[in-house]
């Protein structure tokens, strides 16, 4: 199955099983979803339940918000992460406070799913990487599903959760194929290790996730053995996980799609150094895309972005 037909089939399954679940965003209905995710869906459910919006994320995001307090459990599709900035009012101002400001009396369980990252030539309005960004805001959940197995089950979770929970896809993994095993309870709250190693841990999520197992498989020709983990939760970041494994390798490199200047790599760096800084062998080390726009030109956007090759640079160094 590949990580598009996974995430397909978790939204079919879920319209399925609860009636309150409905779809909405821009060409979700008669095209299909830009990336195909919902093609079929308008047929199969209707109109009620397959909502194609205006070009408003400020809207539309707004509804989905009114519906999911209004009893309903919307997924609210955004095209690309780019286009998520026109609704920061709805997502930080509205849904992310709500619980808050009312003392716990109401809830927004309402689940944003949005396509991120870049590698794909669709130039700076199309490619970047805003994960951190929402990463830093109380009250949602952020998810990064880099599996094909947790594209297929992450969804049913997120809508379980009575506040809002904002799903990052990366677009380069939609053709990713992978096997997918049955499992009726997803967990949406822990990192996962998906590459066991002893001397450096390599720390990363979404797009960047099979360039940190490329990287791993390379460094263990040269006798560095990497541990690779899977972040998948971006808020809250599952602390334990992180330490026990940089505890273990001594050493570690955080890999971030987003930009260096005030990522989530930074973040990470520094709980790292809060919480294991005399267990460390060198200092902690980070790649993350260049500080420019993401460029158009394919060989420009390449070296724009982390790549193996730097990955394997940032790890050398530590024992240089």
């Amino acid at each position: 199955m590949s990580y598009r037909e996974a995430m397909r089939a978790a939204m079919r399954e879920a319209l399925q099983n609860d009636a309150r679940v409905v779809l909405m965003g821009e060409d979700v209905g008669r095209y299909g979803g830009t990336y195909a995710f919902s093609k079929g869906f308008l047929a199969e459910f209707g109109s009620e339940r397959i909502l194609d919006t205006p070009l408003s994320e400020l809207g539309f995001v707004g509804a989905g918000i009114g519906a999911a307090l209004g009893g309903l459990r919307p997924i609210v599709e955004i095209m690309t992460v780019n286009f998520s900035l026109l609704a920061l009012d709805q997502i930080v101002n509205t849904a992310a406070l709500f619980r808050h400001m009312s003392g716990g009396q109401f809830s927004v369980p309402l689940v944003i799913r949005m396509a991120t990252g870049a590698g794909r030539q669709l130039a700076a309005q199309h490619s970047h990487s805003f994960e951190g960004l929402y990463a830093h805001i109380p009250g949602i959940k952020v998810l990064a599903p880099a599996t094909v197995q947790d594209a297929r089950w992450m969804l049913a979770p997120a809508l379980a959760d009575p506040d809002p929970v904002v799903i990052f896809e990366h677009a380069g993994l939609f053709n990713l194929e992978g096997e997918v095993t049955e499992a009726p309870e997803w967990d949406i709250a822990h990192a996962r290790v998906r590459r066991a190693g002893s001397d450096v841990a390599l720390i990363t999520y979404g797009g960047s996730l099979p360039k940190a197992l490329e990287a791993a498989e390379s460094l263990c020709r040269d006798g560095i053995e990497a541990e690779v983990l899977d972040l998948r939760v971006l808020r809250p970041l599952d602390e334990e996980t992180l330490i026990a494994s940089v505890r273990k390798c001594r050493r570690a490199v955080v890999i971030d799609e987003n930009w260096r200047s005030g990522s989530l790599a930074a973040e990470i760096m520094a709980r790292i150094m809060e919480r294991a800084f005399y267990e460390l062998d060198a200092p902690v080390a980070r790649v993350a895309s260049e500080e420019v726009p993401i460029p158009y030109p394919r060989h420009l956007e390449q070296a724009a972005l982390p790549q193996p090759e730097k990955i394997i640079a940032a790890v050398k160094g530590l024992y240089a």
